[in-house]
């Protein structure tokens, strides 16, 4: 069954990559925008499509670039590989690569990639993605308790779900769903387990809206424990913090980030990576200093762009999307690289290394 996509905020995503004078709000821009350069870039340029869902963006990309440039797209989904697959073979300049995009750097080290003019990343979950129940990220939609963004490795929600411990699922719906029935919902779930396995999406959304106490206005009791599952069990955030570093390492100079995401946890990584990397480095303690030796930023953000009234009333998923834009400037990176203005955070299960955590957000006891 074919279900419709929408691409959210379609042309100003495409805009903030290919456009010298373009500036969301709060955008900094300290020099004017360098339009011959802009125009060489879209002539000849390497761009990323680091999340190709169904074409959209990569789509509206490659009607404005030029023959000479390439774009290397990559997506876990086999559904979506199936469809950029098929672009390749009508569009020479498309690369496609089966995997998320927290293996570009070395996906482009392979194709004998060193340096790119724009990386776009469109977060989240497709329309075809939730819309299929066999997929099982709905709750509104009886099907598999799957989640997986790719279906050919990796186990289920519903795998995990059978062994977590009470305080290893508080844990992930506290810290990746942001609920405040964590707790609860742990223990609902282990006792739901203990008489017979959780193996549908729509047992585990009763069984939830069994442990939440009160619920928000417009928003189903399983909201944010599906969306902490989903993050979780396809390591969203991990994956995310990699990809900011690696867009770090591989932007040349004027070379654009373009990421659209839709929930403040992700977000927030994206807003404070852009703001990290947009601050100057610290100066030397032995001043004044020549203009020249001056610490200089390694981002310059140009703003933030939320969906107009109009795309907001034809496509709901609009509502809660934020485009956020920086541009790569000339200056060195830290020894560390990218990683370097990557705010980790607390994030269960993941090999990268957070700092304390701080009290408070493991769910009401």
């Amino acid at each position: 069954m074919e279900f419709e996509h929408r691409p959210v905020l379609l042309e100003p995503t495409v805009d903030a990559l290919l456009l010298a004078d373009f500036g969301g709000k709060g955008a900094s821009r300290s020099q004017p925008g360098d339009e011959p350069a802009a125009a060489t870039r879209a002539e000849r340029g390497v761009f990323v499509d680091g999340t190709f869902g169904r074409g959209g963006h990569s789509r509206e990309l490659l009607g404005r670039l030029g023959p000479a440039a390439r774009l290397v797209v990559f997506d876990k989904d086999p559904e979506a590989i199936a469809v950029a697959n098929a672009l390749a073979a009508a569009d020479a300049r498309v690369t496609v690569v089966h995997g998320g995009f927290a293996t570009m750097a070395e996906e482009l080290q392979q194709l004998g990639i060193e340096k790119v003019d724009g990386v776009m990343l469109d977060l989240g979950v497709s329309s075809p993605q939730i819309d299929d129940a066999e997929r099982g990220f709905s709750f509104m939609r009886d099907g598999p308790l799957d989640m997986r963004m790719d279906t050919t490795r990796g186990p289920t929600v519903a795998d995990w779900l059978a062994q977590a411990s009470v305080d290893e699922m508080r844990e992930v719906i506290a810290d990746y769903g942001e609920e405040r029935f964590a707790f609860q919902v742990a223990k609902a779930i282990a006792a739901r387990r203990a008489t017979r396995p959780l193996r549908t999406t729509l047992e585990l959304a009763e069984c939830v809206a069994s442990a939440v106490r009160t619920r928000e206005k417009g928003q189903h009791p399983a909201t944010r424990t599906f969306q902490a599952l989903r993050i979780y069990i396809n390591r969203e955030l991990e994956e995310l913090a990699r990809t900011l570093a690696s867009a770090l390492d591989l932007l040349a100079p004027g070379g654009r980030l373009a990421v659209i995401s839709f929930h403040s946890l992700e977000d927030r990584m994206v807003k404070q990576c852009i703001a990290a990397a947009a601050r100057p480095a610290a100066a030397h303690a032995r001043l004044p200093l020549r203009e020249s030796e001056m610490p200089q930023p390694v981002l310059r953000s140009l703003g933030r762009v939320l969906a107009e009234d109009d795309e907001v009333s034809a496509n709901a998923r609009a509502r809660s999307a934020v485009l956020r834009v920086a541009e790569r400037t000339a200056t060195p990176l830290p020894a560390e690289g990218g990683m370097a203005f990557v705010k980790i955070g607390s994030l269960p299960g993941s090999d990268l290394a957070p700092p304390p955590r701080r009290g408070g957000k493991g769910g009401r006891r």
